[in-house]
This record gives C-alpha cells, sequence and structure tokens, in this order.
C-alpha cells in the first residue's frame, strides 16, 4: 500500500486547549453509573457508594518509555491506557475510569493526536473504563503522556503486595520476556532501516513478540477467574518491570524470601526461538525482561488443587522464611541467589 505523501496537517493550535480537549474525546461514551460528571466541568464527580476506590498513574515519555520510530501512535494510546488498567488489576479491583493528559510538540498535528486518541477510546471500550477528564499542554521534547486509573473493590477483595506467607506458592499469568524481546526485535530493525531506508522488514517470524511489545493486554480477566476458582490471592503486583523486579517487590513488602524455578518459567515457543537467533538466554530475559503486564501473584497451598489445570495461571515457586533470601533453582538443580535486573524508572548516569 503505498504512503500518503502530503496527509492533511492540522496545526493544533488552530484549535486551542478547550477545543482540542473537545475534539479528541467526542467520541467517549459513559459507561459506568459510578461517573455521575466526565469531561466538560473543572472536575470529573464520581460515586463509588459502599465500595473502596483504586488509583494508580504512570507516566510515558517519549525516549524514555517509547520510540515513534516504530510505535504507531494508535498502538500507543492503547498501551498507555493498559499500563493503567493493569496496575489496578494488580490489586484485585475492577478499572472503571481513567483520566489522560498529554505534552505535544508543535511537530504534532491534530491528525497525529487523532490517532492516539483512537487508541485510548479502544482500549477504553475493550476494557469498559470511563475517560472522565484530564489536560493538554505544550511541550519542548516530544510527547509525553500521563494517564490516573481509577478502580473500585469491595474492602474484602482488595489484594497488596505485603501478604504472602512462608509455603504460599509463587503463580504468574501467561507467559514471561516477549514484550523485551519484541523491544529487541524493533531496534534491531530501526538500526538497517537508518542503514538502508529502502529495506523494508520481514517480520512475520516475530508477530507474537512485536505484538507483546506494541500492544500488551492487562489482567482483567484474572480476577473473575479466581473468583470462579474460589481463590484469594494473599500477595499480587503486576510484570512491568521485569519478573526478578516484581519478585524483590513482593518479597520485600511481604517480609518473606523464595525460590523461584526455572524449569517452570512459562515461554512461548517463539521467544526461544528468536533469543537463540540473538544468541541470549532465554531464562534470563523471561526473568528480567519488562512489559509483559501478566500478573505475579501467591496464593495458599491448599489452593493448588483448584488452579492447577488452568492453562492461564502458572507456579514458578514458592514463598519461604525472609532469612533463607531470594533464589532461583536451575533445570540443573543448583540454587542461585536472585538478582532484580529488571527495568529502573529512575536510571543511574551512565558513567556509573
Amino acid at each position: 500500500m503505498l504512503e500518503n505523501k502530503d496527509p492533511q496537517r492540522t496545526p493544533i493550535d488552530q484549535l486551542g486547549e478547550f477545543a482540542l480537549i473537545d475534539h479528541l474525546t467526542k467520541h467517549f461514551d459513559i459507561k459506568h453509573k459510578s461517573t455521575i460528571k466526565s469531561i466538560g466541568d473543572d472536575a470529573a464527580v464520581l460515586d463509588f457508594e459502599s465500595k473502596k476506590v483504586v488509583v494508580s498513574t504512570d507516566l510515558l515519555i517519549e525516549g524514555v518509555h517509547f520510540d515513534l520510530g516504530y510505535a504507531p501512535l494508535k498502538h500507543l494510546g492503547y498501551k498507555a491506557v493498559v499500563v493503567n488498567i493493569s496496575d489496578i488489576c494488580a490489586m484485585n479491583a475492577n478499572p472503571t475510569q481513567i483520566t489522560v493528559s498529554i505534552a505535544v510538540s508543535n511537530r504534532f498535528p491534530l491528525e497525529a493526536l487523532e490517532e492516539l486518541y483512537e487508541g485510548i477510546r479502544l482500549a477504553s471500550k475493550f476494557y469498559n473504563v470511563d475517560v472522565i477528564g484530564g489536560d493538554t499542554t505544550s511541550s519542548t521534547s516530544g510527547l509525553i503522556i500521563s494517564i490516573t486509573a481509577i478502580g473500585e473493590a469491595n474492602e474484602e477483595e482488595i489484594v497488596y503486595r505485603d501478604g504472602a506467607k512462608d509455603t504460599d506458592l509463587l503463580v504468574v499469568t501467561g507467559d514471561l520476556g516477549a514484550a523485551y524481546m519484541g523491544l529487541q526485535v524493533l531496534e534491531r530493525e530501526k538500526q538497517v532501516f537508518l542503514v538502508n531506508p529502502n529495506n523494508q522488514p520481514d517480520l512475520d517470524d516475530y508477530t507474537y513478540l512485536i505484538e507483546r511489545q506494541l500492544k500488551p493486554e492487562a489482567r482483567k480477566d484474572i480476577k473473575e477467574l479466581l473468583e470462579k476458582l474460589e481463590v484469594k490471592p494473599t500477595a499480587m503486583i503486576d510484570i512491568s518491570d521485569g519478573l526478578s523486579s516484581e519478585i524483590f517487590h513482593l518479597t520485600k513488602s511481604s517480609k518473606v524470601g523464595c525460590n523461584v524455578y526455572e524449569e517452570k518459567l512459562p515461554l512461548d515457543p517463539q521467544l526461544i526461538n528468536v533469543c537463540e537467533e540473538f544468541n541470549l538466554d532465554s531464562t534470563t530475559i523471561a526473568i528480567n525482561g519488562g512489559e509483559d503486564y501478566e500478573l505475579l501473584f501467591t496464593i495458599k497451598m491448599s489452593d493448588y488443587d483448584k488452579i492447577k489445570a488452568n492453562p492461564h495461571l502458572n507456579v514458578i515457586g514458592h514463598i519461604v522464611p525472609e532469612n533463607e533470601g531470594v533464589h532461583i533453582i536451575t533445570r540443573e538443580n543448583t540454587k542461585i541467589p536472585l538478582k532484580a535486573r529488571g527495568w529502573s524508572a529512575i536510571s543511574k548516569d551512565e558513567d556509573e
């Protein structure tokens, strides 16, 4: 398909802030009775009656969290919502509303922002959340997206990071490492393109990995699944920075240690093949790669029979007393201290 060499470019300063917000959000529908007032006033009004309110927020910054060289704006808008919905799911709560704020430079025309907001709209529809407000402002350094997610839950449903106990089982949803390897593929193809812009990449062998990077999904389904299985996690966290980092967050909060078994780590076959192509160890990628947006949680050992046959849930280890530390047990049955080498939001200086 030939690219439009002269697409329409409407400068966003033609609209002004409030007209821009009205334009970008005119197709957003209200779905929840808890949303009393959304966009169009000084503040949104919500009514959760007897339920507890769960709130989380994240920033996505161009050049730090995404590269528009290979991240389509519609995918980026969708992913920005998912990143925040995942945090609500990690509290065992139902996401209900989001606010969307962006800072944007004048190199982005109105049509680009329409693409971004179309992704946000699609995600809000898929996850059944209301877009209830936000802000727009100018930026001198590209695109910045800030989304705040709001959810609801009964008090007894909420799961924190600090409830894991000795002998609890460590469970992860889905598979691990694919998003990180998707990023490696995209980075490699970007470098090839910079050398030879006429080179068209063949990405057929990497579709799953690339989708996991550009269009991840939050595990909103897990709350309902566990309720049907009559299982309540004792502690839970989402996997955004990498499995190793999240294990340390959970064990530190719960004041416990744990053993993770290498042979139990869930890996997609495409991940294994591409790790071999890149000469990377698939276990290392599964443990340290970020942006999977799966859920990591602990359950009582007595609940094992309820989950053992479920294809969405994988037992990867168990909790031990804090003084035993955090280890990975290799396929050769060697016990090695686990290091947290996932993504760090606050990077050290390069010369450190």
